[in-house]
C-alpha cells in the first residue's frame, strides 16, 4: 500500500461529494467526538445540532476539528482532516440569510440532516425547536492522504 498526501484542491474535490463527518471538540482537556452530518463549500463546513455537549463545548472553546473519510478496502482509502473554529448563526434578523444557505446547503448533501440532531436530542429529553442551532466551522487548515494498492510489493510468507 501507498500511502500519499493530497492537496487542498483534490481535499475540496473529495470533500464535495461527502455529507458524513466526526466533529471533535474539546473542554478542559476532555475531548469529545460526534458523527454528524455537515455541508462543506470552500472555506467553511455548515452544520445543525440541538442543544447539548457539543454546542455547549464549541461554544466554551471554539477550536474544532472535523474528520471524513471514504474506505473501498484496506489498501484504498481517503482521509480529509479540518481544523477550524466555530461560529453560532443566532435565529436573529442578521443572521438569517446564513442560518437559510447553511440549511439549503445541507439539504444538497442528505435529505436527512436534521435527523440525527432532533433524535438524538429527544432521547436526551432537550429538544426545544425553538433552540434548533446552525453554525458554520471556518477552516483554518486542510490536510488529507490517501491508500493506494502497491502491486509490485507482497508481504514475505
Amino acid at each position: 500500500m501507498l500511502i500519499q498526501e493530497i492537496g487542498k484542491e483534490q481535499c475540496e474535490e473529495l470533500l464535495a461529494k461527502v455529507g458524513f463527518w466526526r466533529l471533535a471538540c474539546t473542554f478542559e482537556n476532555q475531548p469529545y467526538v460526534v458523527p454528524i452530518y455537515l455541508a462543506f463549500e470552500p472555506g467553511t463546513l455548515y452544520g445543525f445540532a440541538t442543544m447539548g455537549q457539543k454546542v455547549d463545548w464549541m461554544r466554551l472553546n471554539p477550536l474544532v476539528c472535523a474528520e471524513t473519510d471514504e474506505v473501498r478496502s484496506q489498501t484504498d482509502w481517503w482521509s480529509v482532516i479540518i481544523q477550524g473554529h466555530y461560529e453560532e448563526f443566532p435565529d436573529t434578523a442578521p443572521y438569517a440569510q446564513r442560518r437559510h444557505d447553511a440549511q439549503a446547503l445541507l439539504e444538497t448533501y442528505t435529505p436527512l440532516w436534521w435527523k440525527v440532531g432532533v433524535e438524538a436530542a429527544q432521547t436526551r429529553e432537550r429538544f426545544d425547536r425553538n433552540h434548533a442551532v446552525f453554525f458554520g466551522i471556518h477552516v483554518d487548515e486542510v490536510t488529507g492522504r490517501k491508500a493506494l494498492p502497491d502491486l509490485a510489493w507482497e508481504p514475505a510468507r
